[in-house]
């Protein structure tokens, strides 16, 4: 698989990134419907093979079961300066009253707990899950420049967040000569393509590379519309995302669905290929819960869509109304 240039960053990943939100222990966190470890090394192998490099996870995956899973199966199977881990920081991760957020205090602790967990020295790209109103943005930038300069990270990135908090967080480390961010991870497909608006030319302008997060929509772009699956009964990120506009979403659902039927591939290749042609767009991070997943994402990436079938699959869209996501 090709390499590509995360944003301006010399970081080189591949353009797929395998999230493993979906391994961990079903019985810890907020996901029943994760893998267990050997399904999970499985498909992580896997998805080496098929030339992925780089790996999405976060420490609230699973409450922490999902980094120390990546971690065995990349010590295994992989050599350590050849992939990129990305690990992400800001969920609480216990009860007490220190937990969670992006006080300085909360990235010190969190950086070495994730690293124990993964097994490694450093993390490629260390990424702010949320916005936290609560904790001055120069302490946060501070803090994440320090946890660079003492070689524990190697690049910043941030994940959704208003466009107004990533430019003023990116002004703030420019003007005191911190790490700024190199990539947003956010939440943009062709259901929800909000972003467009504000935060993907803002990226595009200043270099930033963007890995959106449910690029198949947590699969609703993957299989005609209304068919039922464990995870969409279990998903409630799925409902409170969608479920109000699920008329129009249909109908997009429905275009994706004709021109794969018309190209004779699976619908997941068509969505992806759309996503992965977008400005600013360096990779996407796709989640892997069965061999023939990531056989579509691959091909995805090699699908060359005309001008003509992008029109039809953008015309139906309509406005989305923006879901917190804490």
């Amino acid at each position: 698989m090709r390499q590509v240039r995360l944003g301006n960053s010399g970081l080189r990943v591949s353009p797929l990134a395998l999230g493993c939100m979906s391994y961990g222990d079903p019985g810890r966190g907020a996901h029943p419907w994760t893998l267990p470890e050997e399904r999970s090394r499985s498909l992580i192998r896997a998805a080496l093979e098929a030339g992925v490099t780089f790996f999405d996870t976060a420490n609230i995956y699973s409450l922490g079961t999902s980094e120390e899973y990546l971690g065995r199966a990349l010590r295994d199977f992989a050599r350590r300066e050849e992939v990129v881990i990305a690990t992400k920081v800001f969920e609480p991760m216990h009860d007490g009253p220190l937990a969670g957020g992006l006080s300085r205090q909360a990235i010190m602790t969190e950086i070495d707990q994730s690293l124990r967990r993964l097994g490694t020295d450093y993390v490629d790209l260390y990424i702010v899950h949320r916005w936290d109103p609560h904790t001055p943005i120069e302490e946060t930038m501070q803090a994440l420049d320090d946890v660079v300069r003492a070689g524990k990270v190697r690049y910043l990135g941030a994940s959704s967040m208003r466009a107004w908090q990533f430019a003023k967080a990116q002004h703030v480390a420019t003007q005191h000569g911190w790490t700024p961010f190199v990539s947003m991870q956010n939440h943009y497909n062709l259901l929800n393509r909000e972003e467009e608006r504000e935060m993907l030319p803002f990226c595009a302008d200043s270099g930033v590379g963007v890995t959106p997060w449910s690029p198949l929509a947590r699969g609703l772009l993957t299989r005609p519309w209304g068919t039922e699956t464990e995870r969409t009964t279990k998903d409630l990120v799925q409902h409170r995302l969608y479920a109000q506009t699920a008329a129009a979403d249909r109908q997009v659902v429905d275009v994706v669905a004709q021109i794969a039927t018309d190209r004779g591939v699976p619908m997941a290749q068509v969505a992806l290929a759309w996503l992965l042609s977008r400005p600013a767009v360096s990779g996407a991070v796709v989640g892997v819960t069965d061999p023939r997943h990531l056989t579509d994402a691959v091909a995805a990436t090699g699908l060359d869509l005309d001008a003509d079938e992008i029109e039809r699959l953008e015309k139906p869209y309509i406005p989305h109304d923006t879901v917190e996501l804490r």
